[in-house]
């Protein structure tokens, strides 16, 4: 398997505006490591629950009184969902060829719902959350692996590309606290015991068989992360760059020490997504990093070796220009890391 590319800037995965065409066009005037964009400003099918609706395998979506909902069959949801994913790769694709791209080996980057965020987000025809039903959620974790894996082969074959998939979690820590909201109180959805999490993402990057990432916007679950290796892990590093290391608690610098030491890619979310800031700039980033691996005590090849900079989560909620500037930031921090980390 082909390693994550490090010492790069990328984005997280969706981008603001309802154009792919704009999108593909600033997400690959900025970056060398590309990402296929999700426009949720489109609606419903467009997020990216509902692009992993189309994803799945015999596993359709439709909408229902309070989201989404699985249906017996594909409905006017899936097809809209199917079709913004067909406008955002060929939108891609597109780029690429214009660019002389394609065929090249270039490294692009897939975002989907993660398939324990996704069974926390989705009805079963009865009304209850996928993730209140053992056999049902792990319907939903088989689909995914056979669905992104398709998924991935289909970018892979479009664009000639080395392609990373991402699976993206931001409800993972409900997931395994038991808190996710049920359909009452009085019918709680039970904790998913970590080691059954770990075994079904570790299951899917297997079957998938790419360089993976799996993405929390949330607290850190170092636990998961502890245990779930051979994948790049995001933290959103975003105040530690700004205020100095000293603003992560023990267990944020033990967590990315323990990371990055085994060996694998810590994905730093280190300009925010949502609020402009004037004042950030790509030497900041990269200065801010070499700070938090000196205060850990790691060697400052590192950056080079095992970090990607990202924007934090929520770029679809900021303005284009923004997303543009968060993203060029991204790219010359990782430029930086990749030079000369010694000299940060």
């Amino acid at each position: 398997m082909t390693s994550l590319p490090t010492g790069v800037g990328t984005g997280v995965g969706s981008m603001p505006g309802t154009d792919p065409t704009e999108a593909a066009a600033i997400v690959g005037g900025e970056l060398d490591f590309t990402y296929l964009a999700e426009l949720p400003a489109r609606g419903i099918g467009a997020d990216m629950v509902g692009r992993m609706g189309t994803l799945l395998v015999d596993m359709p979506i439709d909408a229902g009184p309070w989201g989404y909902r699985l249906a017996a069959r594909p409905s006017a949801v899936t097809r809209a969902a199917s079709d913004y994913l067909r406008f955002d790769l060929d939108a891609l694709e597109e780029l690429w060829d214009t660019a002389g791209f394609i065929g090249t080996g270039r490294n692009v980057k897939v975002a989907v719902c993660g398939p324990f965020t996704f069974s926390a987000s989705v009805e079963l025809p009865n009304g209850h959350k996928v993730l209140r039903d053992v056999g049902a959620w792990h319907d939903v974790v088989e689909s995914t692996a056979e669905g992104l894996r398709e998924h991935a082969q289909e970018v892979a074959r479009r664009l000639g590309a080395q392609v990373t998939v991402q699976l993206d979690e931001p409800l993972i820590g409900a997931v395994l606290d038991g808190t996710v909201t049920p359909l009452t109180r009085l019918d709680p959805i039970r904790a998913i015991p970590l080691p059954e999490v770990v075994d079904a993402l570790a299951g899917i990057v297997e079957q998938v068989g790419r360089p993976a990432i799996v993405h929390n916007c949330g607290a850190p679950r170092w636990d998961l992360i502890g245990r779930l290796r051979g994948v790049g892990h995001s933290v959103e590093l975003d105040a530690a760059i700004s205020s100095g290391p000293d603003v992560l608690d023990t267990e944020t610098l033990d967590g990315i020490g323990e990371l990055i030491e085994r060996g694998d890619v810590l994905v730093a979310g280190v300009v925010s997504a949502q609020r402009a800031d004037r004042r950030a700039r790509a030497e900041t980033v990269a200065s801010g990093l070499a700070a938090i691996t000196d205060r850990i005590g790691l060697d400052r090849k590192v950056l080079s070796d095992n970090v990607i900079a990202t924007p934090t989560c929520g770029l679809a909620g900021a303005s284009p220009a923004w997303a543009r500037t968060a993203l060029g930031i991204c790219a010359r921090a990782g430029d930086l890391l990749s030079e000369d980390p010694q000299a940060l």
